[in-house]
């Protein structure tokens, strides 16, 4: 990408800065930003207020570097459960992450959202797993490990609200900015609206 993908604007606004939004709309309260590259140019780009950690050892193990340290910063919140969402997936708005959160039931919930029947993002991580995640994370693979395999995860359907894609080249992001995606993107109400090809 060539600069942190935290950084990296749609429409005029970070990335970074979507996501919280998203996650606030969504009616997560704490909201936690870990940050691993780009700090502190990344840090100056979040709204006033906004709480952030950093993800030691992210430059080598990425994703587990980050969701222990996310995971962490929540250790002494009366959270029962964290959902973790990525920056580079900004068709999983507020709609899809709100549903995903209506499963946490307690500290042994397990979701996930799923885009017609595949599992992805966001994960919602009950408090009783945490340790566990924790010990399983390995490189850029987050939670992969430890959910992989699970009877107890429930996939939540997002499909009808979220575009599950991943922003990981330039040329995602220009799909995105001319609407070209590859899917149908919700608009702000979590409605889907078909993107031209």
């Amino acid at each position: 990408m060539g600069r942190p993908k935290a950084a990296v604007e749609l429409d005029g606004e970070p990335l970074v800065v979507r996501a919280v939004r998203a996650l606030t709309d969504a009616g997560a309260d704490p909201v936690v930003v870990v940050l691993g590259a780009g700090l502190p140019d990344v840090a100056g780009l979040l709204p006033a207020g906004t709480r952030w950690v950093p993800a030691p050892g992210w430059d080598t193990e990425g994703q587990a570097a980050s969701l222990r340290a996310g995971l962490d910063a929540l250790a002494d919140s009366d959270a029962d459960a964290a959902l973790v969402a990525l920056v580079d997936t900004p068709g999983i708005g507020a709609a899809a992450l709100a549903r995903v959160a209506a499963h946490a039931t307690g500290p042994d919930a397990l979701a996930r959202g799923g885009v017609d029947g595949r599992a992805g993002h966001p994960v919602l991580l009950g408090r009783a797993h945490w340790d566990a995640v924790r010990a399983a994370a390995r490189g850029d693979a987050g939670a992969r490990g430890f959910l992989r395999g699970r009877d107890d995860v429930v996939v939540v359907e997002i499909g009808d609200v979220a575009v599950g894609d991943d922003l990981d080249t330039p040329e995602d992001v220009q799909r995105w900015t001319h609407g070209t995606r590859s899917a149908a993107e919700p608009d702000q109400s979590g409605r889907r609206e078909e993107a031209g090809r």
